[in-house]
């Protein structure tokens, strides 16, 4: 079965699914559909991805499209690149996944993620060859470009971060040898974690997804806060110095607040997706900034910002986008701009932003299913409606389809915290039922 773009491009299981005709081919195809003449191509440090972006490369250019290699960079220095120049970008990355899988993001000239209707006709004509091998083309060696981790540091003042004490993980990612170096520009002690990539540790029991070591660590170290990069560094999580995660609510709250009180936030808005907690909601109300809510994947809320003309949005996850300042997620920018907004009101990053945002308990959890997720989630419509009615006005539910995965993700939030994972008990017995009726 043909490869399928996602939330987030497409992933799959490197080198047996996502293989370099795979890859070569969607070059091809994505030659016709960037609006660009010429794209930047970064990787992260899985060990397929030097070879797989070498593959992309020789499909671009088959398809007509010169290349520049950037070897490894963060997504947002791929797209940083594509911005400044006017090109498209590519990246060779599964970001938070293991370091088995793989995948593709593009970006359309300018930097900008491909919108619904242009990734339909894309997927269109690589559906139309889906491997190409036969390609007898040159491609340039990799050329790093640092012009992103400067405009990053430029983004505040320099020195903007003298005096403090910071521990970073970089995942063994992308941001590996980025992110300190930006940080320690502007002025921070940095401790770094995880930033020894060898191919196969990714992610591995660190970076966002995994941040128990950098709590820890932030402890021990005595330090001001701390950051977390995802492998390809389009997300971050913080931790304040105590040790208490802060994550991508807090950092909107954060970010948001400061650029409220600057007259930066166009429209007082902020965009956030169906998973945003009902404290970020409500501290923001307080703060007098209005929510617009979109379906999950930064590809809406990037949508939602560019439509109406919007300053910031973001995810839970820790996709935060600054749109005067970037076009995609941008986990270290990010970083720096709530580090530097609580630093200029002398407050800790996080006991500024917990008390921001009295968090309501949100239960979390994803069931593995066969049958298409679109299906399963139709089928719970009276299971759904029942526990929002038991909910009443004191909770939510959001039950979705993965984008990037075969599961189905449940989500209740309740002021209740016994309740909320007693309805996120039932709504996943009955997202098991209705991936396999027989079953049940």
């Amino acid at each position: 079965m043909a490869l399928r773009f996602g939330t987030d491009g497409v992933r799959a299981r490197a080198d047996t699914v996502l293989t370099g005709s795979v890859v070569r081919a969607l070059g091809r195809a994505a030659a016709a559909h960037l609006g660009a003449d010429e794209v930047a191509i970064g990787h992260d440090t899985r060990a397929s991805g030097p070879a797989l972006a070498r593959a992309l490369a020789e499909g671009f250019v088959a398809g007509g499209t010169r290349v520049r290699l950037l070897g490894v960079a963060p997504t947002p220095a791929v797209a940083h690149v594509a911005a400044v120049d006017g090109i498209a970008g590519a990246v060779v990355s599964a970001s938070h996944n293991p370091w088995t899988d793989n995948g593709v993001k593009l970006f359309a000239a300018g930097g900008r993620k491909l919108g619904d209707a242009a990734q339909a006709d894309l997927q269109a004509s690589w559906d139309a060859v889906p491997e190409f091998d036969d390609v007898d083309v040159e491609v340039p060696e990799p050329a790093p470009d640092g012009r992103w981790a400067v405009a990053v540091a430029s983004s505040v003042e320099a020195g903007a971060l003298s005096g403090m004490r910071l521990v970073v993980d970089c995942a063994n990612g992308a941001m590996s040898a980025a992110a300190p170096s930006v940080l320690e520009d502007l002025g921070a002690d940095v401790t770094v974690l995880y930033a020894e990539p060898d191919g196969c540790n990714i992610n591995e029991g660190c970076g966002s997804m995994h941040p128990d070591d950098l709590c820890r660590a932030v402890v021990a170290a005595g330090a001001d806060a701390g950051l977390a990069f995802d492998g390809d560094g389009d997300r971050v999580v913080a931790v304040g110095a105590d040790g208490a995660l802060l994550d991508g609510d807090h950092l909107l709250a954060a970010c948001g607040t400061d650029l409220h009180e600057r007259g930066l936030l166009a429209d007082d808005t902020v965009v956030v997706t169906v998973m945003a907690n009902l404290g970020l909601r409500r501290a923001l109300a307080a703060a007098g900034i209005a929510v617009h809510e979109t379906a999950v994947g930064d590809r809406y809320v990037l949508e939602a910002l560019e439509a109406n003309g919007w300053t910031l949005g973001g995810e839970q996850s820790g996709h935060v986008i600054l749109r005067h300042l970037a076009t995609t997620g941008d986990g270290l920018l990010a970083g720096v701009q709530a580090l530097d907004a609580a630093r200029r009101r002398g407050h800790d990053l996080g006991e500024w932003t917990t008390r921001l945002v009295m968090k309501a308990p949100q239960v979390l959890r994803a069931v593995t299913v066969s049958s298409p997720g679109d299906d399963v989630v139709a089928a719970m419509a009276d299971d759904i409606a029942s526990a929002q009615n038991r909910l009443g006005g004191e909770g939510r539910v959001v039950v979705r389809p993965s984008g990037t995965e075969p599961v189905v993700r449940v989500m209740v939030e309740a002021l209740d915290a016994d309740l909320a994972d007693e309805l996120v008990d039932g709504l996943c017995a009955a997202a098991r039922r209705s991936a396999d009726p027989a079953a049940g």
